[in-house]
């Protein structure tokens, strides 16, 4: 369940998050370019990737999205993500990563595209993210290291910290005053929206 924020604080953040989104799409779009990524007519779709995210600022951005929709296809996304959140413990029950159309997937092109959450706008390319226990290196999507492997040398790896450090600022922000630090959500994007559901 999603906490109670001042709707104050949240509108502020979720200013904030808007330009953050923005400075993560400038550092995507530099680092697919400079490795001559390209989504347009790939096979692979990283939609059906299983990704848990980690932020209630994400999670209250993605639940704004949602109800800036026509009120038939903010359901249909809501029958859509039901399905989704069964099939995925029915796969993690046999002991399988689940590989699932993302709910709000519309023929390749993403429902909520604004809204999108931080992972979502940062896969593909190959990044660095510096942390207490050093640095943990992600090479990208298949078609990404594909291209790495036929041209070696000439990917640089985007670095993702000061991202991240920035998306967990607004995230201490909206948490406000509360004791402790925020605990992370680790929930799917459709069991955000399900849980965002039941809350409202």
């Amino acid at each position: 369940m999603i906490p109670s924020f001042p709707a104050s604080r949240i509108r502020a953040v979720l200013r904030k998050l808007t330009g953050l989104y923005a400075d993560m799409d400038a550092a995507y779009v530099a680092a697919a370019q400079a490795a001559g990524l390209s989504c347009a007519g790939c096979a692979e779709n990283c939609c059906t990737s299983y990704f848990q995210h980690h932020t209630h600022v994400e999670w209250l951005s993605l639940l704004e999205g949602l109800r800036t929709l026509p009120e038939a296809r903010r359901a249909d996304y809501l029958v859509r993500a039901r399905a989704y959140c069964d099939e995925t413990a029915a796969c993690l029950a046999r002991g399988e990563i689940p590989r699932l159309m993302c709910p709000v997937n519309d023929d390749g092109l993403c429902g909520l595209y604004d809204h999108r959450l931080m992972i979502c706008r940062l896969h593909g390319v190959p990044n660095v993210l510096l942390g207490p226990g050093g640095i943990r290196e992600f090479p990208g999507c298949g078609p990404c290291q594909r291209l790495a492997a036929a041209h070696p040398g000439n990917f640089p790896a985007m670095d993702r910290t000061p991202l991240l450090r920035r998306l967990a600022g607004l995230e201490m922000e909206l948490w406000g005053s509360r004791p402790g630090r925020p605990p992370k959500v680790d929930l799917t994007l459709a069991a955000m929206l399900v849980a965002g559901e039941t809350a409202s």
